[in-house]
């Protein structure tokens, strides 16, 4: 039976962060005691094998344990090899949050946040930049487009018939939010996120 390989792009990603461990000479149980975590916890995550690698706070937390920061995580990440494709008899096509440096995510619609309504996943002056017709995954943000012309930012937890369910706002993230879907016209899953 084939084993389970991680999305090219999360492996790459977590091939980036170990590269940064190595360059500042700590091991992955060093690395991970930072976190409060075992080495096995941190390899999972070098290995992309582990959720959350494309989250932005889970990449702002293992960066500080590497006492380097998410800009550097992507500048490796840009310069990682590219990893072998050849599907290995089972290929999983899952969707990855992608790099701040890529063409297609140029053209692609921006926002600029005013509050810290979703602090720690972004603060007061982060771009998002956001895929129209993308249906966002649990945790990664969304820019939801009113039908009242009205744009919302928050963190997608799930959705049913009836309503669209997330967290932010001036509520801030631990408070639900259910949105009814006769009050959105579209929603768009956050793909970038541009700190100044």
């Amino acid at each position: 039976m084939p084993r389970f390989e991680p999305d090219p792009a999360v492996r790459r990603l977590g091939e980036a962060l170990a590269t940064l461990r190595r360059d500042r000479g700590l091991s992955q149980a060093e690395a991970g005691a930072r976190m409060g975590m075992t080495s096995q916890g941190w390899g999972l995550y070098e290995a992309g094998r582990r959720p959350g690698l494309f989250r932005p706070d889970v990449q702002r937390r293992l960066t500080s344990a590497l006492d380097a920061t998410v800009e550097d995580l992507e500048r490796q990440n840009l310069i990682q090899p590219e990893p072998d494709l050849t599907p290995a008899g089972l290929e999983s096509r899952t969707r990855a949050f992608r790099g701040l440096v890529d063409d297609e995510t140029v053209a692609l619609p921006r926002l600029q946040l005013s509050n810290d309504d979703l602090r720690p996943w972004a603060a007061s002056g982060v771009v998002l930049v956001y895929e129209p017709g993308r249906w966002p995954r649990r945790d990664q943000g969304c820019v939801i487009h009113m039908a009242n012309g009205e744009a919302r930012i928050r963190l997608y937890d799930r959705a049913d018939a009836e309503a669209l369910v997330v967290h932010g706002g001036p509520a801030g993230l631990a408070v639900e939010e259910r949105i009814p879907r006769s009050a959105i016209r579209e929603v768009a899953a956050v793909v970038a996120r541009l700190e100044r």
